[in-house]
Order: structure tokens, then sequence, then C-alpha cells
């Protein structure tokens, strides 16, 4: 899917950032926050909105809204493109195809790794069993 064309629905808001950074940090609002609503969204078709609803479920609000945000960049543009590239590998990410597993057997020397552990801690479990004389 290409994330850039749900650019319309992308809504931005900026504030002041926080931690240090001078005297232009009081007065200058770089914080850079996006927000997108994918329940709402028109450039969605449904079975995309559930995608993104299911795998984004953590970073929804209640009402379906993604918000994103980024204040390391001292200017607000360097800031708005940081988080807009952002947005994009989340959406992109969350379209992306597990790779199938391929199924495999452990070879005979994993195997017999295993078991050989096995039988040595069977065997430090049997000596501290307590003795009778």
């Amino acid at each position: 899917m290409d994330a850039t064309r749900l650019q319309p629905d992308v809504q931005y808001q900026f504030a002041r950032s926080g931690g240090a950074g001078g005297q232009n940090v009081n007065k200058v609002a770089t914080k850079a926050e996006l927000r997108f609503n994918v329940r709402t969204s028109t450039l969605l078709t449904d079975e995309e909105r559930a995608v993104l609803e299911e795998k984004l479920a953590t970073k929804l609000t209640t009402d379906g809204e993604l918000v994103l945000t980024h204040q390391t960049e001292r200017t607000q543009l360097a800031n708005k493109e940081k988080v807009t590239k952002k947005f994009y590998r989340l959406i992109e990410k969350a379209f992306e195809q597990p790779k199938p597993r391929k199924v495999t057997k452990p070879s005979k020397a994993a195997v017999a790794e295993r078991i050989a552990e096995k039988k040595r801690k069977g065997d430090v479990k049997a000596n501290r069993k307590k003795v009778d004389y």
C-alpha cells in the first residue's frame, strides 16, 4: 500500500518542545504532532481500515486516531518531515506480509546435545538428594 495517498487526511499541529534549548524553546513552536483518524478516513477501504485497527491497536486512541510526535529537531519543518516519515514507515509496516516460516527438523547433533544436557541436569538434581547412611 502506498502510504503517501493518505496525506490529505493527515492533520498537523505544532506546539512548544520540551527540554533544553535556550531562549528559543520558550517562544518557537517546533514540536510537530501528526494526527490521522483511521476510522473516519475516506481514503481507506474497509479491509485496509480493519488491518490498521488490528495492527496499530496499541497506538490508537479510543476514537481510532493515530497520534505521532517529533520534537528533536530545531525547526518546525524538519520535525514535520521526520514525523511524516515515521507515519509512512508505520503504515507500510502494518501492511507488510510476514515471511512464511519453513518447517524444519532439528539436526541429529542438536537432538543429541539436547538429550545430553537433559541427562546432565538430571544428574545434578539426583546428586542433591539426601544420602542415607
